[in-house]
């Protein structure tokens, strides 16, 4: 083995060792987390929902007063076309930005307005935190912070929250994931699903750009309850979710 070729071998291994180095020093330092609550407007299935009634305010106040407890979010921003909305948003004391009409009445595809928004924020990380997922509790956000980050080590390129679905299913033909007669099988024997709760979706900025979409194709699925999991679509989304906020969590998710 010749001396010039043992050199490069240790110049190979050095050169190596460097680059991992550089990338956790990069990875550290951009740890910047800009959490966005999207609210419009107008709904169609249940009307004014992001400014509904909950808890001791409203649907957006309360999410912004669950973001500033937590730990790990380097800015707030509120992303409205309405003026009210914005301006709940600046007295709790958040950024407040006015979102072009165009973004706010679902007349272009969600990947359009994901790249005007990416444009908007700072950070190097986006946490979307909708207003319609109230029990999305502080501490969530924050396991879910660090479980981002070390999974990104991993090789994952975002997070999202997913709750474990196991129900019966048909279509328009049958049965999808179930057998009748003689082969059907009890509910907790089913095929394990997985219901995407839209409650934290967490990814790189400048990916949103390239995916069109606010969480990637090899996202992290956080498992959480049922009780952290409530979505507010309708008036019998927003109804549980009131009841289950009143509710002492028996398995929060930590």
């Amino acid at each position: 083995m010749t001396l010039d070729y043992l050199t490069f071998c240790h110049f190979v291994v050095y050169s190596l060792i460097m680059i991992k180095f550089e990338w956790m020093e990069a990875l550290e330092m951009d740890r910047t987390i800009t959490a966005i609550v999207p609210v419009k407007g107008n709904s169609t299935r249940l009307p004014n929902k992001n400014i509904l009634p909950f808890a001791d305010s409203n649907l957006l106040i309360h999410k912004i007063r669950q973001l500033k407890q937590v730990e790990g979010i380097t800015d707030i921003i509120v992303s409205s076309d309405s003026d009210e909305m914005l301006q709940m948003g600046r007295k709790e004391g958040v950024t407040a930005i006015k979102r072009p009409t165009q973004y706010a009445d679902e007349s272009v595809p969600f990947g359009m307005f994901l790249e005007y928004i990416s444009d908007e924020m700072p950070n190097e990380h986006i946490m979307w935190a909708c207003a319609t997922s109230p029990l999305v509790e502080p501490y969530l956000y924050e396991k879910a912070i660090k479980t981002y980050f070390d999974k990104l080590e991993e090789g994952y390129d975002s997070l999202i929250t997913c709750c474990p679905y196991q129900t019966y299913l048909l279509d328009e033909k049958g049965p999808l994931n179930f057998s009748m007669g003689l082969s059907h099988k009890n509910s907790e024997q089913l095929p394990m699903l997985y219901h995407f709760t839209n409650g934290i979706n967490l990814a790189p900025k400048v990916k949103l750009k390239e995916w069109h979409y606010n969480y990637g194709p090899n996202a992290y699925r956080l498992l959480i309850n049922k009780r952290e999991a409530a979505d507010i679509d309708d008036v019998y989304d927003y109804e549980m979710a009131k009841a289950m906020y009143a509710m002492n969590d028996p398995k929060p998710t930590r």
